[in-house]
C-alpha cells in the first residue's frame, strides 16, 4: 500500500480506484435509496465524497499528463474514464500501467 503513495502514478491509480468505487456506490446504492426508499441522506454523503474524489482524480490526471508527457488522446481518455461507470478501472488497466517503472 505504501508504494502506491510513493509515485504520482501510484497516487493516481489509488484515487482512480476510490473514485470509481464511490461512483458505483453512488449509482448502485445511494441513488436507489433516495428514489425508491425516500432516503436522500445517502446521496448527500456519498455524493460529497465522490465529488471530492472526482476533483482530486482530475487534478492527478493533469499532473500525470504533464509529468509523463501524455498525448492529448490519452489524457482525454483518462478524463472520460471518470464519467463512465467502471471507467477508472479500465483506465487503470489500459492507460496508467504503461508509465509504471519496470522492476
Amino acid at each position: 500500500m505504501k508504494q502506491l503513495f510513493a509515485s504520482p502514478l501510484g497516487r493516481l491509480r489509488l484515487i482512480g480506484f476510490l473514485e470509481g468505487l464511490s461512483f458505483l456506490v453512488l449509482l448502485g446504492i445511494a441513488m436507489p435509496l433516495k428514489y425508491f426508499f425516500g432516503q436522500p441522506s445517502a446521496v448527500r454523503a456519498v455524493g460529497m465524497a465522490h465529488g471530492a474524489l472526482f476533483v482530486l482524480y482530475c487534478l492527478l490526471v493533469i499532473g500525470a499528463a504533464v509529468q509523463f508527457s501524455w498525448s492529448w488522446r490519452k489524457t482525454a481518455l483518462a478524463f472520460l474514464a471518470s464519467i463512465v461507470p467502471f471507467g477508472t478501472f479500465w483506465a487503470d488497466m489500459k492507460l496508467f500501467r504503461d508509465d509504471e517503472p519496470v522492476g
